[in-house]
């Protein structure tokens, strides 16, 4: 059997994937803000919330078919547990101790989790050799970047770390469950059922662990919300999926990469933030080890001509 092809980027393509990078890049750094006046769960209640709101919105305007069937509802709670409640959650509450910038690090620790979990649970995606180097400098750039102190103790910072890579964690059992109950299933039906379940997950739990939600926040609140929900997920997602059918999923592996630079440069310009130099030492063998995942770099090396 032979390997598919790597789709080419076109220069659109390569534009909307800068764009994307830097919308979820952003959205550490807007998250950070909202943090200051509301809980972790609560932010993630008020961005489902609200996405649900303009994607069921946008299906209306185009008249795509309401999805019924228990069935599908049940795989869009699972879906919104996987890939919203519980990443979500997770990474707000690690914000409240680390950088936005490193937690935007581990997060690129998604791809290597979801090459893990699909060799395990999905028949047609085997680790190959190349796949299990790519996984392994990736770990390996996780472990940098979150240094061998923080690996043997559990202080909050190192706690905040492990909250941001079960986020990854939990991203990558999203991918497969994707894959298993939600293939042919409109995106943005998809996008809109799972985050309207997250939202009814979220809103009473944050009511009960954190505090009654209100209405009444601040502006710079209001504003990272809006931006969060607006931009930061139901227009992320949209472009996502936009992506995703124009340049292949292994071409968007590469927005893992773009994310970081766009909240380190957003956390140290407007929040003050300062990362330890092996927070860039990880990220660079985080780096690596998806262009090895990637496999473009190792086909362009092997594909070029000797000159003895």
């Amino acid at each position: 059997m032979t390997a598919p092809v790597q789709k080419s980027l076109s220069p659109r393509a390569w534009a909307e994937l800068f764009v994307l990078a830097a919308l979820w890049g952003a959205v550490f750094f807007t998250n950070r803000i909202a943090l200051n006046e509301i809980g972790p769960i609560t932010l993630v209640a008020h961005r489902t919330f609200w996405a649900a709101l303009l994607l069921w919105a946008l299906i209306l305007m185009r008249g795509i078919t309401f999805p019924k069937g228990a069935r599908l509802w049940g795989a869009f709670l699972i879906m919104g547990l996987l890939n919203n409640l519980i990443p979500f959650s997770l990474l707000n509450f690690a914000q409240l101790t680390i950088e936005s910038g490193l937690a935007s690090i581990f997060n690129a620790a998604t791809a290597f989790f979801g090459v893990l979990l699909a060799a395990l649970f999905l028949p047609d995606e085997r680790l190959t050799w190349a796949k299990a180097l790519g996984v392994a400098i990736g770990f390996l750039g996780v472990a940098t970047a979150i240094g061998l102190n923080h690996l043997i103790t559990f202080d909050p910072r190192s706690l905040a770390q492990i909250a941001a890579l079960l986020a990854t964690l939990s991203y990558g059992f999203a991918g497969i469950w994707a894959r298993k109950h939600l293939a042919g299933c409109s995106p943005t039906v998809a996008a809109a059922g799972m985050l309207t379940c997250s939202a009814l997950m979220s809103l009473p739990l944050a009511h009960v662990v954190e505090a009654p939600l209100s209405l009444q926040l601040t502006a710079s609140t209001w504003a990272s919300i809006a931006y969060g929900a607006a931009l930061g997920t139901a227009g992320a997602y949209l472009l996502y999926y936009r992506l995703l059918a124009a340049a292949g999923s292994g071409n968007l592996l590469l927005v893992t990469l773009l994310v970081p630079p766009f909240a380190i440069l957003l956390g140290t310009f407007f929040l003050g933030e300062t990362l330890h130099p092996r927070a860039f030492a990880g990220f660079a063998l985080l780096a690596l080890g998806l262009l090895v995942l990637d496999g473009r770099l190792w086909h362009r090396l092997r594909a070029r001509p000797s000159r003895i």
